[in-house]
């Protein structure tokens, strides 16, 4: 039994060290080690979802890198950070393009505030104030409407405001942007969310 669990535990170790590989990071977290000590087979699922969402598919590398950098900035997770921004720079992909993905987060963190309150309350007059937030880099993104808005849904989608969600998903749709798109970018939210649990 005791030679089984040791087993166990050596493998978990691996899965956790191959992770921390995978992530670039030099040391553990708590909740890893915790994972690893554990045995739980969870370390195993979540390694695998991370490489998944992290291959070209649905959305071309790039896209994917600049939703990750958005995430990592949305969460304040400096180890998903340093992990994204490296990508973009061994991808070189322009300063100016990293800097829409977290303008777009940073914009999107102030109207998931504000369009999640009016949800919430549902009451006409504050329906009939206007935002007063400045919004200009939307109109003309360097990066393209289209990533802009997949960025806006992941961002939106991860801080939980409905009406953002809808308007984001509807503004894709009239872009021409197709579904499957649209639902990897959701994917990768939802798996660089959790990461964000696990590695911190």
């Amino acid at each position: 039994m005791q030679q089984r669990q040791f087993f166990n535990t050596t493998i978990m170790e691996e899965v956790k060290n191959d992770l921390l590989s995978d992530i670039r990071l030099s040391t553990s977290t708590k909740g890893l080690d915790i994972l690893a000590s554990g045995e739980n087979k969870y370390l195993k699922d979540f390694r695998l979802n991370f490489k998944n969402v992290l291959k070209e598919g649905d959305l071309t590398e790039s896209s994917i890198i600049l939703i990750g950098v958005a995430i990592a900035f949305n969460n304040k997770n400096e180890s998903l950070k340093q992990f994204f921004l490296e990508k973009a720079r061994e991808l070189e992909i322009s300063d100016e393009h990293v800097a829409d993905a977290i303008a777009a987060a940073s914009l999107l963190s102030a109207n998931n505030v504000l369009y999640r309150f009016r949800h919430y309350v549902a009451n006409e007059d504050y329906q009939r104030q206007p935002a007063k937030l400045r919004m200009g880099v939307m109109m003309n993104p360097a990066i393209g409407k289209e990533l802009f808005e997949l960025i806006s849904l992941a961002v939106s989608a991860v801080n939980g405001c409905e009406v953002c969600v809808a308007s984001h998903e509807n503004s894709l749709r009239e872009l021409g942007v197709k579904k499957e798109q649209i639902w990897f970018a959701i994917r990768l939210a939802s798996v660089l969310n959790s990461a964000d649990r696990l590695i911190a």
